[in-house]
């Protein structure tokens, strides 16, 4: 996993190298400096969560999830005006130089309070005797329990969607989905749900080719139609929104099998060293370069199961599951979005696009689950010793469990 993960970080300097100093000759290294910086920074932080137990990672859940909606309800008030107005979206909070996307750091904490939540969930069934129940009282059981994962998925859902910010609202419901699919809950209550969604996804579709007043009404904006309608037809207004997408297939196109060389571009695409970095990727690494990057986050997704299926533990396979599907989707819609296979949504390429927030989440998420193997077999005596381990349990001490127990 980790090899894969310096591969990754390779490609992605290179790449921001090739988009930032030698496409536009700029004489600034600035770009890829920052991202090697940002890795480092990454590396430190997957090195300091890797090194929680699963006790502390497990009693810590909530009071990261706290502060996570902290930082959603921050983000609203002190956003970027200016990024906004680029982009439309109000997910960005700049302290100096910087930029924090709040939402990003917020899947993380997402990911181990729904993990802590399916742990409470396996303990009570143990508790009850879930296994003897009737159908009826398993559906009435575990529907309890998927209303209490909706309710505690609602708050940062709705934080986001207040940002404007679809591709990320996206995001957590494919986490919540793969988050309940291993909690246990029966298959009762999952397939029914998954087609009552499958008709609302079907009816959106519908809506969006025939009714756009409704979804209008419902909140929708035009530059989210603008992505769709860019993606049904990428080269119909190439001047206006479908301009990134039709640029994009260019780029890719243009590569061919073994791509035009670090820096040699002869297409223009906008945000290339970010969102549509999988383009810069294609046009100077061809096709082999590009399917090299498909393989080494297959093997990234293939290790991480891996280690779900050795985990034996509902908090532990809740967790990476959640990151499972979190890497899954940002991998699968940034590449489907450059190749004009599903609509623009602006989430960015893990490990690979530039942004600082975003690469540490996806370092972080690392972290969780080199901890599982890394905290294997260690003695509490152990434990005590770590300054990072002493530091998260005092935080613990002071969540108060009496009123958690009773919200969870």
């Amino acid at each position: 996993m980790v090899i894969c993960v310096i591969l990754l970080a390779l490609v992605s300097i290179a790449t921001i190298f090739s988009t930032t100093y030698l496409q536009y000759d700029s004489g600034s290294y600035s770009a890829t400096i920052m991202q090697i910086a940002w890795f480092a920074v990454g590396a430190v932080a997957a090195a300091v969560v890797m090194q929680l137990d699963r006790e502390t990672l497990y009693h810590f859940a909530p009071a990261a999830y706290g502060l996570g909606l902290i930082l959603l309800v921050l983000v609203l008030i002190f956003y970027d005006r200016e990024l906004a107005v680029s982009n439309g979206a109000h997910s960005w909070i700049t302290i100096g130089p910087l930029s924090l996307q709040p939402s990003e750091l917020m899947k993380v904490a997402y990911i181990i309070m729904m993990a802590y939540l399916v742990q409470g969930y396996n303990d009570e069934g143990r508790r009850v005797g879930v296994e003897d129940m009737s159908i009826v009282e398993r559906v009435k059981f575990d529907g309890r329990f998927l209303l209490k994962l909706t309710l505690w998925t609602m708050p940062p859902v709705a934080l986001i969607i207040a940002q404007n910010d679809l591709g990320t609202t996206l995001v957590f419901l494919m986490m919540f989905i793969g988050i309940i699919f291993v909690s246990g809950i029966t298959w009762y209550i999952i397939l029914p749900a998954f087609i009552f969604f499958a008709v609302i996804a079907l009816v959106l579709i519908i809506l969006v080719v025939y009714q756009r007043d409704l979804l209008y009404y419902l909140g929708f904006q035009d530059y989210q139609f603008a992505r769709i309608d860019s993606w049904l037809n990428p080269f119909g207004n190439s001047a206006n929104e479908s301009y990134q997408l039709a640029q994009s297939l260019k780029a890719i196109g243009s590569g061919g099998i073994l791509g035009k060389g670090l820096g040699q571009f002869q297409v223009h695409v906008p945000v290339r060293e970010s969102d549509m970095i999988f383009s810069t990727i294609g046009e100077n690494f061809g096709f082999i370069g590009a399917s090299f990057v498909v393989l080494l986050y297959f093997i990234l997704i293939f290790q991480m199961i891996s280690v779900a299926f050795r985990a034996h533990d509902a908090f532990y396979a809740s967790m990476v599951s959640g990151v499972v599907m979190m890497f899954a989707f940002h991998i699968v819609e940034n590449i489907g979005m450059s190749i004009g296979l599903l609509p623009l949504t602006g989430i960015p390429l893990p490990l690979i696009s530039a942004g600082g927030t975003a690469l540490i989440t996806s370092m972080i998420s690392i972290g969780l689950i080199l901890s599982i193997k890394y905290n294997e077999g260690l003695e509490e005596s152990q434990l005590t010793k770590n300054p990072v381990v002493r530091a998260i349990r005092w935080i613990n001490r002071l969540i108060p469990r009496q009123i958690l127990d009773k919200l969870t």
